[in-house]
């Protein structure tokens, strides 16, 4: 646009010098030669109107040239004033917050699977929680978790709470299948052990037994009347061996939450098992598999963790678009929070404008503005052509009447 500009300023002269040496031809030739003249007058003033905006006029030192770049810090400061005055005030936030619906906006954004809001939030989250996870000491990170979790778990009387979960679970009667499996296990381990119960019970009888062959029924029979007692605990549910186990549990969880001595002891046992290295190695072990597992998931963001994020942020998204009572809440919020930044820090932030601006070298404003505005400074100059031109035709036009 600016080789158009000139290329016109150019135009007109060459228009000018054909028509002064044909200006005797005709009579329309004075008012191309008025039209030439003219055109170039109001070009050569915009020209040096809008170069004077943002440097001088060829070089030369003419007072009231170079504005932009002369009044730099004055203009930072205008535009800082601007902004506080007509945009960061209170009234106008809210004002303009009032009729922006930004939860329905959001939802809808994070709803729409062609937009890929989700999807980019998704993925952003997952990997700025990637790069914390792996900016952080392993070593030291997992040390801090262990010695929070310790150190809640320390404070924590864990006696009471078990016995509660007891009494709790065999209110409920969760505790069946507990006792189903103990009793399977046991009579899986009586199998696997039925050789070292038959050489318990040779060693254990007398040289009778042993010659008549007798202690061999004896561990026959022992061995039977034990498979048909496991088997007759777990087919009745009321037989009698379970109720002393319920009794014994029940005794148990009363016994955790108000036996002094009974508590005593499982605290002296929570606290050797913290203070048991063991424990903290295998802690070091399960913190580096979860922390490699969550870098693994999180760099596949197609994986599980991937879909659970963009499934969830699908489902808030649908809310918010959808609920206007969350709307309205998430909206008023937003305003509060809004209104109440710009109240508090419209200054700082103005102040961030004008001293940025003010940072910036003369060169740099200037660009940046004359950039901002483009094209239509080179039209001013265009346009100041062309009007000039039809004044000095109009004024040819009314000196011939006269």
């Amino acid at each position: 646009m600016r080789l158009f500009a000139t290329g016109l300023l150019v135009a007109m002269a060459a228009l000018y010098l054909v028509a002064r040496q044909f200006v005797g031809l005709h009579p329309a030739m004075g008012y191309v030669l008025a039209f030439a003249e003219a055109a170039m007058v109001g070009g050569l003033a915009d020209w040096f109107a809008v170069t004077a905006l943002f440097r001088r006029p060829l070089g030369l030192p003419i007072p009231h040239t170079a504005i932009v770049p002369e009044n730099k810090d004055r203009i930072a400061d205008t535009m800082a004033t601007f902004l506080r005055t007509n945009f960061l005030t209170p009234q106008v936030v809210a004002r303009r917050l009032r009729t922006t619906n930004i939860a329905a906006a959001v939802g809808g954004w994070l709803a729409d699977p062609q937009s890929g809001g989700g999807g980019r939030v998704r993925a952003g989250a997952a990997e700025l929680l990637a790069q914390a996870l792996e900016s952080l000491d392993p070593d030291r990170l997992g040390n801090q978790v262990r010695g929070g979790l310790f150190r809640q778990l320390d404070r924590l009387e864990v006696s009471p709470l078990l016995g509660q979960m007891l009494g709790t679970t065999i209110a409920d009667g969760r505790h069946m299948p507990v006792i189903e499996s103990l009793v399977r296990w046991a009579g899986l381990t009586l199998e696997d052990n039925e050789e070292l119960v038959r050489e318990l019970i040779h060693a254990r009888a007398n040289a009778i037994l042993r010659w008549t062959g007798l202690d061999e029924r004896l561990a026959n029979s022992v061995l039977d009347g034990l498979y048909k007692l496991l088997a007759e605990v777990i087919v009745n549910p009321d037989h009698p061996l379970r109720g002393k186990v319920e009794e014994g549990l029940a005794k148990l969880a009363q016994d955790l939450q108000t036996d002094a001595e009974l508590r005593e002891r499982v605290e002296r046992m929570k606290g050797e098992l913290i203070a048991n290295p063991a424990v903290s190695t295998w802690w070091q072990g399960v913190w580096e598999r979860l922390r490699t597992g969550m870098l693994e998931r999180l760099r596949r963001p197609e994986g599980e963790i991937g879909g659970q994020m963009a499934e969830a942020m699908a489902e808030l998204g649908r809310h918010l678009r959808d609920d206007p009572a969350l709307q309205a809440q998430i909206n008023r919020f937003a305003r509060r929070t809004l209104v109440g930044a710009a109240s508090r820090y419209g200054d700082q932030i103005v102040r961030l404008v004008s001293e940025t601006v003010k940072r910036w070298d003369a060169q740099t404003v200037t660009d940046r503005i004359e950039g901002a505005v483009g094209r239509d400074l080179q039209f001013i100059r265009i346009n100041g052509t062309m009007v000039g031109g039809l004044v000095g035709v109009i004024i040819h036009a009314v000196d011939q009447l006269l």
